[in-house]
């Protein structure tokens, strides 16, 4: 990789040489240009068009992995995107779909969300469509300018885009969130060779690892002793009590401390001495709204040992 970006170096800086010798600057077009052109070579990328939406130019290039389906996207459509993302000079790498989620109007992409200027007009004006997924190599003019953007030293790893630095983004439009977070979740288990579980009609997977004891159930008015963890499907962890929780009625399972879907396994599934382990899905979960390590739309993993249930 070290190589790559060298070469790209040697090739942008021969491109700014011609310029100055012919007695000018090149613009800030013609830079983003010429270190995409870098890019491109430097890396071997193939299939890659010009945006040329409405016979001018953005500068950006693309290449689109799925087509998309429906009715053409609107600015004041709301999204849900999964995203990676790494800037030209390989300091900056978000490679993580499971925590790039993004859910907002499309035309606030840009502003509430704080993404660049040229991914909100790629899936308007390219993307175009629900579904579908592309690659995009946004010009620094289209994305966070002269300023870069984060924290901190230009030269720190993942922390801070620098001035005047082309991205490269892999973009998903999310069309029906309950068939993706279903995928998510299987390719999760098939990942981590995880077996034995059994999905219910809403969409939670379960399995019983030690089964309760006979006659004992969980509901509102349960008091539980448990330990349990809780996680995104990156390892995250947002729970994580390893020592014995004690969840009475009115501050335990039956608020939003716990979600539906872990209430529906814990109180059809669960009682004294069992073990038992679930995927949630997004809208079963913690849904649109993102909490703490949970980004908005993202399946949960729960595993819960409970010692004690009384009524």
């Amino acid at each position: 990789m070290k190589k790559k970006f060298f070469t790209f170096l040697l090739i942008a800086t021969a491109g700014l040489t011609a310029c100055r010798k012919t007695g000018t600057e090149p613009d800030i077009k013609q830079y983003d240009e010429q270190q995409i052109q870098g890019y491109i070579a430097a890396n071997g990328l193939t299939g890659f068009s010009k945006d040329t939406t409405g016979g001018d130019t953005t500068g950006m290039y693309y290449k689109i992995i799925s087509k998309g389906v429906g009715t053409p996207l609107e600015y004041s459509d709301v999204v849900s995107l999964v995203f990676t993302l790494s800037s030209f000079d390989g300091k900056y790498i978000s490679s993580d779909t499971i925590t790039n989620h993004i859910y907002n109007y499309l035309g606030h992409l840009n502003t509430t969300a704080n993404l660049p200027k040229g991914l909100m007009l790629g899936i308007k004006n390219i993307l175009k469509y629900r579904d579908g997924s592309m690659r995009l190599l946004i010009p620094s003019h289209l994305a966070y300018g002269t300023a870069g953007f984060g924290t901190g030293s230009i030269s720190n790893t993942n922390s801070r885009i620098a001035g005047n630095q082309s991205l490269d983004y892999y973009v998903h439009v999310i069309n029906d969130q309950q068939v993706y977070d279903d995928l998510v979740i299987r390719n999760y288990m098939a990942a981590n060779a995880l077996s034995g579980y059994t999905k219910t009609a809403d969409g939670v997977y379960y399995r019983i690892i030690t089964p309760r004891t006979a006659g004992s159930y969980i509901d509102d008015a349960s008091t539980v002793t448990a330990t349990f963890t809780g996680a995104i499907l990156n390892g995250t962890l947002f729970d994580n009590y390893t020592t014995a929780q004690v969840l009475t009625p009115g501050s335990g399972l039956e608020v939003a401390t716990f979600q539906a879907g872990i209430r529906e396994i814990l109180y059809n599934y669960a009682g004294e001495n069992a073990s038992i382990s679930m995927f949630v899905p997004s809208r079963l979960g913690w849904g649109v709204s993102s909490s703490g390590a949970i980004p908005s739309n993202a399946p949960v993993r729960y595993e819960f040992q409970i010692s004690t249930v009384t009524h």
